[in-house]
């Protein structure tokens, strides 16, 4: 629900602010969500006892010479009492961000860590595949083989070392 509550947010942002204010913007909401992280900030924003304008007052100060829209979106966010949505903003927006640059992120999960160049031939190749520019990262598992996910993409390609055994099986009794 609060994903959803959240798009329609960066949605206003996006259609009412340039590429330079939205950079501007993520760079302030950059610096503000780590203090989503401390479990004391977190109760201010969510205490009931905590006036709307006190909350706002808070958040504003912690930002750097906020722009004007941003300033005018908490302030709107506080009076809504959905200053704990910003988290959800921050990640809503930065996923509109790639989407509108082309630019997606992936996974390559597997039992063992595939090299820098192999990962690099991997991003060409499915950057040519989708026309995009794709970024992967390792992570090691208990996966017996390798998978490479692109949850943005909804694309998942996966090679199992018990698959290959069972097809080779398979074709060897086929064969006899």
């Amino acid at each position: 629900m609060r994903e959803l509550i959240a798009k329609k947010y960066v949605n206003a942002l996006l259609k009412s602010t340039t590429n330079d204010e939205l950079n501007s913007i993520i760079d302030s909401l950059n610096a503000l969500i780590p203090a989503f992280g401390l479990e004391k900030f977190r109760n201010i924003i969510q205490s009931p006892n905590i006036s709307a304008s006190e909350k706002e007052s808070l958040v504003l100060e912690l930002l750097d010479s906020p722009s004007p829209k941003l300033t005018n979106f908490i302030k709107l966010l506080s009076q809504k009492d959905r200053l704990g949505l910003l988290p959800s903003i921050k990640t809503a927006l930065d996923y509109q961000l790639r989407v509108m640059q082309n630019r997606f992120e992936g996974v390559v999960e597997g039992s063992f860590e595939l090299s820098d160049e192999q990962l690099k031939a991997l991003e060409e190749s499915f950057g040519k595949k989708f026309d995009a520019k794709i970024e992967l990262r390792n992570k090691k598992s208990n996966y017996p083989g390798i998978r490479v996910a692109l949850d943005d993409l909804g694309v998942e390609v996966s090679f199992s070392l018990e698959r290959l055994k069972a097809q080779m099986a398979e074709h060897i009794l086929k064969a006899i």
